[in-house]
């Protein structure tokens, strides 16, 4: 209550408390600007940084790879099976592969969503990106283009083809990075541990790969996975006939390469496809990098059915995939019999 006598006047209340706010706001405002500011700067990604941290996290990973199959320190075990009853193995060198490969993305880039094949809480601050951006990625590449972090989500596998790796089949691995905008895949890096090579593209941008001269599906050489070759050979000669060439592998980023013309040192690494098929469930870090870097040589990667595959949400792709370089795509899906992936 206002002392006797004097009378406080609503209006002079109302000047005053604005006067107050205007003051505070004054006060205040530059602050939560610059804190605004640089908040979305954190969260904005320059895609060519992320495509150089992404060769240096396969690359990191790759050695981790290699070492422990050097040492033959491998100490695998099953961490389940598919659904067509083969086990999935886990080895050191899948994990400490991911250690590296996690670490490293997360620490630079914090805001991006990262999913791995594999699963360990090991945080390790100390490793850092290098700042260095490749010669080739620098040549190819321009820098500036800024996405927003919450549009991104990147997909590694820290060891592809993990049963080939047990039985010391080692061009078959490979460690894979790929970064999805909006759920397309954009980026894609797949090194090869054991030679030393690494694949990447940047679709609309450049890569340090291309296409083949020429291909064939008529006869053609499929590429299929060797770990359930008995049902895929089938598919394949029912839509491709009894002349065609069934090439069995392991990993889906060594099948991916075998669609490209490898350098001229890396010729032998690979053995050489028109098409890759793959007909039952398949998770996106196994098939993203490969996605991208199709994508890049003009390419397409899609499901049995000629579906683009959204690689955002749930890891899990089980439309079975058709990849291919250089032929027509639509008349490649149109020789494939009808599959469903869910019922086989």
């Amino acid at each position: 209550m206002a002392p006797m006598g004097i009378r406080l006047s609503p209006l002079g209340l109302a000047v005053f408390c604005l006067l107050g706010v205007g003051v505070i706001y004054h006060l205040y405002a530059g602050v939560i600007s610059s804190r605004l500011a640089a908040f979305r700067q954190r969260r904005k990604v320059d895609l060519r940084e992320l495509l150089a941290v992404s060769v240096e996290a396969a690359v990191l990973g790759g050695k981790e790879v290699k070492k422990v199959r050097d040492e033959n320190s491998l100490k695998e075990k099953s961490k389940g099976k598919t659904r067509e009853g083969a086990s999935e193995l886990l080895t050191t060198g899948d994990l400490q592969s991911h250690i590296k490969m996690f670490n490293l993305l997360r620490n630079t880039f914090p805001d991006v969503t990262v999913n791995s094949e594999e699963h360990d809480d090991t945080v390790d601050k100390t490793i850092t990106w290098s700042r260095d951006i490749p010669a080739d990625i620098l040549d190819k590449i321009e820098g500036g283009r800024e996405v927003s972090a919450e549009t991104l989500t990147v997909w590694i596998d820290p060891l592809d083809a993990t049963q080939e790796y047990t039985e010391n089949l080692v061009k078959y691995v490979t460690t894979m990075v790929c970064v999805a905008l909006e759920g397309k895949p954009v980026i894609g890096v797949i090194h090869q541990p054991f030679t030393g090579f690494t694949a990447w593209a940047f679709v609309g941008q450049g890569s340090n790969m291309r296409p083949r001269s020429s291909y064939s599906i008529s006869p053609a050489k499929v590429i299929v996975s060797r770990s359930h070759s008995g049902q895929v050979k089938h598919f394949i000669r029912e839509a491709f006939g009894n002349s065609t060439t069934i090439v069995e592998a392991g990993g889906a980023g060594y099948k991916v390469l075998s669609l490209l013309e490898m350098p001229s040192g890396e010729t032998g690494s690979v053995d050489p496809a028109d098409v890759y098929v793959h007909i039952t469930f398949i998770k996106k870090w196994d098939i993203c990098a490969g996605a991208a870097v199709v994508n890049a040589m003009g390419g397409h990667l899609t499901t049995l059915k000629g579906e683009n595959i959204d690689y955002s949400g749930t890891p899990l792709n089980k439309g079975g995939l058709v990849a291919s370089v250089g032929v027509d795509h639509k008349a490649l899906l149109e020789k494939l019999p009808n599959w469903d992936p869910e019922k086989h």
